[in-house]
């Protein structure tokens, strides 16, 4: 399929301005296919007596094209694209009639059966150029255009769209005229969804799911609609400009491939945000986050749209910043920003340490293709946090006043970061520019260390500040007592951004000896212009611990000092903000990756504070790096069994401190990684067996499956036991539970039958998007590196051919899920490399390879040490 180039969108945005859409799209034309009606009412621009231009479109069969009345010359695309030619200057007409494809990947038209059941549903995902699997378009973000949307639907099914739909007789819904909008954010979803409606403010609400997950909607529908009102009038609080559309509608949809999409008045979300079974305080906190993230893009992307990808941050970083800040400032969930510095931040610091990073704001971005590879933690939450630190520098006040004249000179329209910039400068004296190009124009992160100096009674600091790209080069490092190793790095001196940070001073209570309490906490300034040191007189005696970035309000790495350090190894639970306890959790992990602080040592900071953390998403965090980085992947196999014995005996002390019932959530957290470090498979096997853990909670869904994985991986079940859980729970998830139990047997002809599923080349065997991810992190396990040594040398080849044959999707999940991670070794990165270098990779695997490739070399040079 041929992609966009920037230079084609732009060309074709000089030439042509398109008014208007009208689809019709008939879902009862069978399982395989639908019909596509589409008229396109646009204008030719210029003085030469005829010009060229396409419209994209992706049949399985083209029945009709005219222009102005006229067949087409050729009438079929030439691969994804239909030429017209000899366009003359006014007013067009082009009428398409098409068979389209339904896809089981999750892009273009979506189709899903239930196996719960027996209904399917339908759905679009059309972001970035799949609205071409769906109906002819100029597909293109600045060829915005009014869209009339007729769907024809089996009896009994409600169909969804941008606007308020009507149902006209004999499956025949029409939807209301959209405003001016973008192409790929045209959406329809139709199938019998179980829905509750309600109003706000006059505006119709609607949360809609399949029908075999009413009961549990059902059951938090209320939490559901609450974030959204409370999200909705905040934004109203913020916005001189009102909710630009005529509803508000959010669906949760099966296999979405993302968290969720910005429709217009039809947001889309994983339906895994309707829970079965029980969850943490913090996953609810991120399904309101992502609640907000999402109302937030009605404004940011949809009222106001990027021109070209390369300004996707002004789409995706306002909708990060806006969905953590909104959700802490609106609802209960006050401390989503110490989820984001554990998590969310370590997923941006990750990608800005990879050859692949790139700027937030890249200077230029050739074609569509390269443009779906930026959607990562460098548009999300280093972009996120590159805001964070500009409300910071520039106060909200001004902040707002520049975006809300940014909403009202851009509105139904497009708009470029010198846009955006020209808005902000016309509120504030400070000069943006000059901040935009240090921090949204660069890469890498900046590393902020302090040293000590002055005696016990009267002291100082003083704060360094320099670029890091991250790359360790060393080799045979020292270890001084607290664990620390100092490598041979190559780093450039002298910081490269303006920072403006808080610097926590912490000393142990008089009365309490295991908590740290704050003296003081000092706002200043670092600019890398002026000086890549800044001195700091402290006053009084040396605190215990100098906490650099206290806050989280910047974006940069943090050392710790030796002596702060020193004190944080016995006393880290006791920093009172846990906030604070993340930004000194992130120096930590930080300090492991770049081969600075022994892995075991992270482990023996965690075996210490976690049992005693009060904050489920620290909990969450920590354990997550400690168990899939630290024992799975940087500690070599023979030290791996000790590292899970550190970890189970963690998480049973958080289950014996979590008895009395006073934190649910953190006992479930606690019960989960018990189960994932499992070692042995005797106590997990009682707990299923019983259908408890002792003491609570009892087995729901997950937990049962989770523990079938852990035991199918341990070799303790068959075949047998994994189809009678199927059969004990058939749904939808159940079904990926199943194919991820059965990939994980460590046996010869079950990884046979798991490779065969998700590399076959026969497209009606082919798995769906999320069978095909669930195989695959069953698969590679490890504890079966000597099972699993010949599918590393298959993997290059038979990933590349999947992927050109099945598309991004299957490709990007290939590159994640499918990858070899547990085989670190110095030869697989060689395959790797040679898979790079010669394989010839489709872009969105190739960028999922040199990632995973990344970190293997990474992972070599931690074990290294």
């Amino acid at each position: 399929m041929s992609v966009l180039t920037r230079d084609e969108a732009q060309t074709r945005a000089r030439l042509i301005d398109v008014h208007h859409y009208t689809v019709d799209l008939d879902l009862t034309a069978g399982d395989d296919t639908f019909d596509s009606r589409t008229t396109i009412r646009f204008t030719v621009h210029g003085d030469r007596d005829s010009t060229d231009t396409f419209v994209e479109l992706k049949p399985a069969a083209l029945r009709s094209a005219t222009l102005d009345g006229q067949p087409l010359d050729p009438p079929l695309p030439d691969d994804n694209r239909l030429p017209l030619t000899n366009l003359t200057p006014g007013e067009h007409e082009l009428r398409v009639d098409a068979a389209m494809r339904y896809s089981r990947t999750g892009e273009g038209m979506h189709r899903f059966t239930d196996p719960s059941d027996g209904e399917t549903y339908v759905y679009t995902q059309m972001f970035m150029d799949d609205v071409q699997r769906v109906f002819a378009a100029f597909d293109q973000p600045d060829l915005k255009a009014v869209f009339d949307l007729t769907v024809t639907a089996p009896q009994g099914w409600t169909v969804l769209a941008n606007g308020v739909t009507a149902h006209t007789g004999d499956g025949v819904w029409k939807a209301a005229t959209t405003p001016r909008i973008s192409t790929y954010l045209v959406a329809v979803a139709a199938g019998p969804w179980h829905s509750v409606r309600t109003e706000h403010r006059g505006l119709p609400f609607g949360i809609h799911c399949r029908r075999s997950l009413a009961p549990h909607l059902d059951a938090d529908a209320d939490e559901i609609l609450d974030l959204t009102r409370a999200c909705y009038d905040r934004y109203h609080e913020k916005f001189e400009e009102p909710y630009p559309f005529d509803s508000y509608d959010q669906a949760f949809v099966p296999e979405f491939n993302a968290g969720a999409m910005e429709n217009p008045g039809l947001v889309t979300f994983r339906d895994q945000f309707v829970y079965r079974s029980a969850v943490t305080d913090a996953e609810r906190q991120t399904r309101a986050m992502v609640i907000a993230h999402e109302m937030a893009h009605m404004w940011f992307g949809d009222l106001v749209t990027l021109k070209w990808w390369d300004d996707i941050w002004l789409n995706e970083s306002f909708a990060e910043y806006m969905g953590y800040q909104t959700a802490a400032e609106a609802t209960r969930f006050t401390d989503t920003w110490t989820e984001f510095g554990v998590s969310r931040k370590a997923w941006g610091y990750d990608a800005d340490q990879r050859p692949s990073t790139h700027p937030v704001a890249p200077e230029a971005v050739p074609d569509t293709a390269s443009a779906l590879l930026n959607f990562d933690g460098i548009s999300y939450a280093k972009g996120a946090s590159a805001l964070r630190q500009l409300v910071t520098w520039l106060g909200e006040k001004d902040f707002l006043a520049g975006i809300n004249t940014h909403f009202t000179r851009h509105k139904f329209a497009n708009a470029t970061l010198a846009d955006f910039l020209d808005s902000l400068t016309s509120a504030t004296e400070r000069d943006v520019h000059a901040w935009a190009g240090a921090w949204l124009r660069t890469t890498g992160i900046d590393t902020l260390s302090v040293e000590r100096h002055g005696t016990d009674t009267n002291g100082g600091i003083r704060i360094s500040h320099r670029g890091d790209p991250g790359v360790l080069t060393g080799r045979n490092p020292d270890e001084d007592h607290d664990g620390l190793r100092h490598l041979n790095t190559s780093r450039p001196t002298g910081g490269t951004r303006p920072h403006r940070l808080a610097v926590g001073f912490y000393d142990h209570d008089l009365h309490d000896t295991d908590r740290l309490t704050l003296r003081t906490r000092v706002d200043l300034d670092l600019d890398p212009h002026s000086s890549s040191q800044l001195g700091l007189d402290i006053g009084g005696p040396r605190p215990a611990v100098v906490v650099l970035n206290d806050g989280d309000l910047t974006y940069a790495k943090v050392r710790l000092d030796t002596d702060s350090l020193r004190t944080l190894r016995t006393h880290l639970s006791g920093l009172p903000d846990p906030l604070t306890r993340a930004v000194v959790w992130n120096s930590l992990r930080d300090a492991v990756r770049d081969g600075e602080l022994a892995p075991d040592v992270y482990l023996e900071t965690a075996r210490a504070h976690l049992p005693r953390e009060t904050d489920v998403a620290l909990v969450q965090g920590v354990l997550a790096f400690a168990a899939g980085q630290v024992a799975d992947r940087y500690l070599t196999p023979g030290h791996r069994p000790a590292a899970l014995a550190t970890l189970t005996d963690l998480c049973r002390d958080l289950v014996r401190r979590t008895e009395d019932g006073s934190h649910p959530g953190l006992r479930l957290t606690a019960v989960r990684h018990r189960i994932d470090v499992a070692a042995h498979p005797d106590t997990i096997a009682a707990w299923l067996a019983e259908g408890t853990v002792p003491g609570g909670p009892e087995l729901d869904p997950e937990l049962r499956w989770r523990i079938l994985g852990r035991l199918a991986a341990l070799g303790a079940v068959d075949e047998d036991t994994i189809a009678a859980e199927l059969a004990r729970d058939p749904s939808a998830t159940g079904q990926e539970g199943a194919a991820r139990c059965r990939a994980a047997l460590p046996d010869p002809a079950a990884k046979a039958r798991a490779w065969a599923a998700m590399f076959t080349d026969d497209p009606a065997a082919e798995l769906s998007n999320h069978l095909f991810t669930a195989t695959a992190r069953g698969f590679w396990q490890p504890e079966q590196t000597d099972l699993l040594g010949e599918y590393v040398d298959r993997y290059y080849q038979d990933a590349t051919a999947l992927a050109a044959r099945r598309g991004p999707a299957i490709a990007a999940a290939a590159g994640r899920w499918a990858f070899p991670a547990y085989a670190i070794d110095a030869d697989h990165l060689r395959r790797g490399e040679s898979c790079l270098r010669e394989g010839d990779p489709v872009p969105s695997l190739r960028r999922g390879l040199a990632d995973q490739l990344d970190d293997l070399a990474r992972a070599l040079r931690v074990r290294e040490r």
